[in-house]
């Protein structure tokens, strides 16, 4: 592929990504407690310019697990009613770090903001409980699949290298063509 056909991609792919992102209202989770049981969920999101922020409470399963192992995969999916196959649902998953927002952080008021601004009032009174803490998800590598075999791997502190995956979703990294 030349650089300019790369350039090109990229340059559709990105906006294409925030897009699917910010149509999205919550995000599943793959969670682990502290003898390895994993557990699914979602939690409603918000995107600020630093990560992705979640409101969860220590009563639901996946909000102990949070604060036992830190590590946890995350996925955005497009809903069934809107796609046009069930076996290939836009989707973009990522491995990432949560990282708890104390409250006494600048990043707890911004975190909160971002949240209240997207769901209203409710993340206001959610806020204030003690039993809610505020995560903030860092992504470290992830995977857009648009469609049957289009895959894309992501990297990068905000996941904005891209890789097309001409070989599936694991293929390995010697196939991979390197779009910078």
């Amino acid at each position: 592929m030349s650089a300019d056909k790369d350039q090109r991609l990229r340059e559709k792919l990105l906006p294409e990504i925030e897009e699917f992102k910010g149509q999205r209202l919550s995000l599943q989770l793959a969670t682990q407690d502290a003898n390895g049981v994993p557990n699914a969920s979602y939690a409603p999101f918000a995107l600020a310019d630093d990560g992705f922020y979640i409101l969860v409470s220590e009563m639901a399963r996946h909000g102990t697990n949070l604060k036992v192992s830190q590590k946890l995969s995350v996925m955005l999916v497009e809903d069934e009613s809107e796609c046009k196959s069930v076996f290939a649902r836009k989707r973009l998953t990522f491995d990432a770090t949560a990282e708890i927002v104390t409250r006494d952080n600048e990043a707890f008021t911004k975190g909160v903001a971002a949240l209240s601004a997207r769901f209203g009032e409710m993340i206001d009174n959610l806020a204030v409980l003690t039993d809610f803490n505020l995560f903030k998800l860092n992504p470290h590598q992830g995977l857009y699949v648009k469609g049957f075999g289009q895959a894309f791997s992501l990297s990068g502190a905000e996941l904005l290298d891209v890789d097309w995956k001409r070989d599936g979703h694991h293929g390995s990294a010697e196939k991979i063509v390197k779009i910078a």
